[in-house]
């Protein structure tokens, strides 16, 4: 083989494990980032309960985040395995 094929062949690898590296490394970065701050906060499930004619009091609100906490890290769990 001569030179050019093999740095072709060498970037090419170089460049195959690069983008599964990116990819896996800014999987990670998200999931974090989605771990640390949630897409719904308390003030979206206040107004998603008035929206369907619900009063929304303090302890349903909360009854709400921790059930959507739990379901967060039963996915997580499962995502796991």
């Amino acid at each position: 083989m001569n030179t050019t094929t093999i740095i072709i062949l060498v970037g090419a690898v170089c460049l195959l494990l690069g983008v599964v590296g990116g990819f896996f490394l800014a999987r990670r970065n998200f999931m974090n980032y989605m771990e640390k701050n949630p897409q719904i906060n308390e003030d979206m499930v206040m107004a998603m309960m008035s929206q369907m004619g619900q009063k929304p009091s303090r302890k349903k609100i909360n009854q709400v985040m921790s059930n959507m906490q739990k379901a967060q890290q039963q996915a997580r769990k499962q995502a796991k395995k």
